[in-house]
């Protein structure tokens, strides 16, 4: 597996990669030095995390071979207007033609610091468009009709957890109900897969 070459293609450092897994450090660094091989749903999260397909990660395809599609950089989302007619491009970046082929994805530069250490600001985040998540997702989220924010998504049986990872932030963690999900409303816009650091 090439996580190691991957990892610092994208300036990531173990602990970032373990944090967005949700696993620990170790468990990660496990899998860098092949002293544990990770599942089959670890290894399609990593290549979307590293914005390559699994022949990739796995060394079964050359790097060289991989092309690259063009998606926008958004710097906001307003409420209610689709992605693909969102007019608020600031710039574009590339994914692999193999990644794009799984679903619609954009891009989107990160404001704040309410997701530091995992995320910074300035970073831009490659994200897979979908209405639902896992629970320990980072996702974005719409909260109230107002800009879309990016959190990570806590699930409980009655309702959910919106968080973010500094616990310092302006932003706290928040839960709504079922009912409120549905009349705030809070909506999951996307699943962040990659993070791309700035420099």
């Amino acid at each position: 597996m090439r996580l190691k070459e991957l990892r610092k293609r994208k300036q990531l450092t173990q602990a970032e990669i373990a944090k967005i897994l949700n696993i620990t450090p170790q468990a990660y660094a496990n899998y860098e030095r092949g002293d544990r091989t990770p599942d089959i749903n670890t290894c399609k999260a990593l290549s979307g995390i590293f914005g390559v397909s699994l022949e990739i990660l796995l060394g079964d395809k050359p790097l060289a071979e991989t092309k690259s599609i063009k998606i926008p950089v958004l710097g906001i989302i307003p409420a209610g207007i689709p992605i693909e007619a969102v007019e608020d491009i600031l710039d574009y970046e590339e994914i692999s033609e193999d990644m794009a082929r799984r679903g619609e994805y954009f891009a989107l530069k990160v404001k704040g610091d309410s997701m530091h250490p995992v995320i910074n600001d300035g970073d831009v985040v490659i994200v897979k468009q979908q209405d639902d998540a896992e629970t320990g997702k980072i996702c974005v989220v719409m909260i109230n009709g107002f800009d879309a924010t990016l959190k990570r998504i806590k699930k409980e049986s009655n309702g959910i957890w919106i968080l973010p990872e500094n616990p310092y932030s302006e932003f706290k963690p928040t839960f709504f109900t079922n009912k409120e999900i549905i009349d705030t409303p809070v909506r999951i816009l996307g699943v962040a897969i990659e993070i791309r650091r700035s420099l």
